[in-house]
């Protein structure tokens, strides 16, 4: 008698996941970090996936009822520790708001600062750990250097990696909060582009931050449970460096698209591809 099994698929993500998991260095430890800027931190639940620490609240039935979003631009309140150029820090919390604005564009209206909306958006950037900039480029220069001969990945460096903490609320017309989110999230060595700026990894991971807040807005729920939803046309668009669907998110300037692609397998810092909020161009 002949037995014949057939082996389970194995999704390239799974094996991903076993492999950070099963090398500690490969990722920045991040821990999650409380700021004092939500109007409460009152009932979160633990989340988040293999790559990101979260806790989180939403009220599904007043943030699915709502139809008009406005953002107030993202600040940063860091303690004590190393010193970021101004220029950078607002390169970072432009790119969360830019990605907030085209995440909550799905569903709702985002309407321009002066006008009235169902729910305020507002997030704070509470931690950021900073990017070794002779690691970043020893993993450019050797990454650069092995694609000319052979096409294939090389991670990087395990050393000197980079993170992003963030919380973020919003708040109802009756001034209550109705969802809220602490987030964080470290730099790893296999899918996070090494960037020579000490924000070269917050940088790249605020996008991340803006859409996971954005999907739990979207859809009233957990953004870290369930199936991943296909990116909207809109969405494709405005992370090529189209026009937002919306003026109000116009004030975020464009996403740098292909350019900023080519200068992320360059390593380049940031600011050399993103001219940051259009007041700023």
């Amino acid at each position: 008698m002949l037995f014949s099994f057939q082996l389970p698929e194995i999704r390239p993500q799974a094996v991903l996941c076993v492999f950070l998991l099963s090398t500690v260095s490969s990722c920045a430890n991040v821990p999650l970090h409380q700021g004092a800027t939500l109007g409460s931190y009152a009932g979160m639940t633990a989340s988040g996936g293999t790559l990101t620490k979260a806790k989180l609240r939403v009220d599904p039935a007043p943030v699915l009822a709502a139809q008009t979003v406005r953002i107030v631009p993202t600040s940063a309140q860091i303690g004590s520790g190393t010193a970021f150029d101004p220029k950078d820090l607002a390169l970072v919390t432009n790119t969360i708001d830019r990605a907030l604005c085209t995440g909550l564009s799905d569903r709702f209206k985002v309407v321009a600062p002066n006008q009235p909306a169902d729910l305020v958006v507002r997030a704070t950037v509470t931690d950021i750990v900073a990017t070794n900039r002779a690691a970043a480029a020893t993993s450019t220069v050797a990454s650069l250097g092995v694609a000319a001969v052979l096409p294939v990945p090389v991670p990087r460096l395990p050393i000197g990696l980079g993170g992003l903490s963030v919380e973020a609320e919003a708040v109802g017309q009756d001034g209550s909060q109705k969802g809220a989110m602490l987030w964080s999230r470290g730099a790893n060595m296999l899918t996070t582009k090494a960037r020579v700026s000490t924000i070269g990894d917050a940088y790249s991971l605020s996008s991340a931050f803006g859409t996971d807040f954005s999907r739990m807005l979207v859809t009233g729920r957990d953004p870290f449970k369930g199936m991943m939803a296909m990116p909207s046309i809109q969405r494709m668009k405005a992370s090529l460096g189209g026009d937002p669907k919306y003026e109000a998110c116009k004030a975020f300037g464009s996403a740098p698209g292909i350019k900023g692609a080519v200068a992320g397998q360059l390593g380049l810092p940031p600011g050399w591809s993103d001219s940051g909020a259009a007041a700023s161009q």
